[in-house]
């Protein structure tokens, strides 16, 4: 299981999660570099932090193995082939809203699903390559999980943000 995974399990299972407290100043600064650009060797980021080096290299290996950061790509939905991109809100009957939440995290076009409160039941972000994906999606996924009472499809004409940036405070 990898670190989002073990984080994400923790928290659901109601149990403390890291806080910002668990970092120092000099943490904060390499995240806050890095969030601007992952690329950032850390002979730069030491350069602009006034520090060693070997002293951001061991912070960095030490953030991630407390499972506190990752360094990633995040190759847009477009280099997929993912070419449109909606919000869809499910109205579910409450015994099935995890085994339908379940069978969606297993979608491949789903990118994020969440348990809401408000109006909908379960929330996702889902991509397609193209209008007839989305009515298959719509129609052989959503249609075929018992429990789903009403889907609101919300298309997003053109993304104006996209950003993994977070205040660390």
């Amino acid at each position: 299981m990898g670190g989002k995974e073990r984080a994400q399990d923790g928290a659901r299972a109601g149990q403390a999660t890291p806080s910002m407290a668990a970092l120092d100043s000099t943490d904060r600064e390499i995240l806050r570099i890095l969030q601007k650009d992952g690329r950032t060797s850390n002979s730069a980021i030491a350069r602009t932090l006034g520090i060693t080096e070997t002293t951001v290299r061991k912070r960095i290996a030490a953030m991630r193995e407390r499972d506190l950061m990752e360094i990633v790509a995040v190759p847009t939905p477009r280099l997929a082939g993912y070419n449109i991109s909606a919000i869809i809100g499910l109205s579910v009957s409450l015994p099935y809203l995890r085994e339908v939440s379940q069978a969606l995290v297993g979608a491949p076009e789903v990118r994020y699903c969440g348990l809401s409160t408000g109006r909908f039941d379960v929330m996702i972000e889902a991509f397609f390559y193209d209008k007839e994906h989305l009515l298959r999606f719509t129609t052989d996924v959503l249609g075929a999980l018992p429990g789903i009472t009403a889907v609101e499809t919300s298309l997003i004409l053109k993304i104006e943000k996209f950003s993994y940036e977070w205040e660390l405070g």
